[in-house]
Parts: C-alpha cells; sequence; structure tokens
C-alpha cells in the first residue's frame, strides 16, 4: 500500500513538474538571467547626464538613450511573439528535433562580432516621450518578464515562434530577450568607451 501510494504521489508531481513544459533548473536558469541582466543595464546607464545619453559615436550609431529604448520595444515585442506562440496548437514533436541550447542561444545572440540590422518596428524613435518612461518602460516590462516565468504553468516547450533565424519554442524567447538585453548592454558599454563620450 505505501509502495502504492508513493508512486502515485510520483505520479502526481512530474506531471505538476511538467505543466508548465519547463523543469524547476530552468525556471531558475530564466529568471537569474533576467535578473542579472537587468541589473547589468541599469547600473551602466546609471547617473548618466543627459549629454552622455544622446551622444552618438556618429552618425550611423546609437546613443545610449537610444540603446535603452530599442531594449524597451524589443521586450514589449518578444513577450508578444512568446504569447502568440501559446495561441498555436502545441507540436510536441517539435521538441525531438535538435535545437540550439539556451547557453548556445545566449552566445550568439550577445556576440557583437556580426553586426546586425534591426527591422523598423524595434527601431528607437523616441514613442516613450522621454529617457525616463522609456527606462520605466523597460522595469515595468522586465519585472513582468520576471514574475511570468516565476509562476506559470504555461506549457513554453511544445509552442514555437517562427524567428528569421531560426525557430524557438516560449521558453527561448524568454531567454533570448534576456540576452538580446545584454547584447545592448555591452553597445552601450563601447558608446561609453568611445574617446569622445562627455565626461
Amino acid at each position: 500500500m505505501k509502495k502504492l501510494l508513493f508512486v502515485a504521489i510520483a505520479f502526481l508531481s512530474m506531471s505538476f513538474n511538467n505543466s508548465a513544459g519547463i523543469t524547476e533548473a530552468e525556471r531558475k536558469y530564466a529568471v537569474n538571467l533576467l535578473q542579472e541582466t537587468q541589473e547589468d543595464i541599469l547600473k551602466k546607464v546609471s547617473g548618466l547626464s543627459p549629454e552622455q545619453l544622446n551622444f552618438k559615436p556618429d552618425t550611423a550609431s546609437w546613443s545610449v538613450a537610444e540603446c535603452v529604448e530599442h531594449i524597451a520595444i524589443s521586450e514589449t515585442n518578444m513577450f508578444g511573439f512568446m504569447q502568440a506562440s501559446l495561441k498555436k496548437p502545441a507540436d510536441p514533436s517539435k521538441r525531438n528535433e535538435k535545437k540550439i541550447s539556451e547557453d548556445d542561444l545566449v552566445k550568439m545572440v550577445t556576440d557583437r562580432s556580426t553586426k546586425r540590422t534591426t527591422s523598423e518596428a524595434f527601431k528607437p524613435s523616441g514613442k516613450f516621450g522621454s529617457y525616463e518612461a522609456t527606462l520605466q518602460e523597460f522595469k515595468t516590462n522586465r519585472a513582468n518578464s520576471i514574475n511570468y516565468i516565476k509562476t506559470t504553468a504555461d506549457d513554453l516547450r511544445n509552442h514555437y515562434y517562427e524567428f528569421p533565424f531560426g525557430t524557438l519554442d516560449a521558453y527561448q524567447i524568454i531567454v533570448f530577450m534576456a540576452g538580446h538585453s545584454k547584447r545592448h548592454t555591452d553597445q552601450i558599454e563601447e558608446i561609453m568607451k568611445n574617446v569622445n563620450f562627455p565626461k
């Protein structure tokens, strides 16, 4: 009887743990990555003057403020892509296909040796009205994303979204989003190291 009870509890526990399609280790990985990359960007931009925020190394480059706006826009759009993927039918068969690992995904998106041009919908345009409002938009979106991944019971591993560079599952979109902010935090650091960056 005790053995039967143990098996039943183990089965129910397994079913519960798989209800989101991610393990607790995966949940922790995403939360840590979201928190660490948030802390990194906020630390980098803390205390910058308007002149520093708006400095551009050249006419083709973004300023720090524009990088922050691009991140804020991207966070909204990418979370939307993730939500859109969950509205499509689940496809467990795709889990058997070879996919990029989360670590490799982060390495790919943060690699600045390859420059990329973003689409029009992701370009900074001053849409939030001010730098302060833009930063608040990022912080609000990121807090929502962290809370979501901490608490969700959505099936994040069996729903997918097609990107120009390949297919990601819903969980990987969250990881990609965190890595993307790290990519542009590194860009901010490059801007600040420019010899003409205002003191």
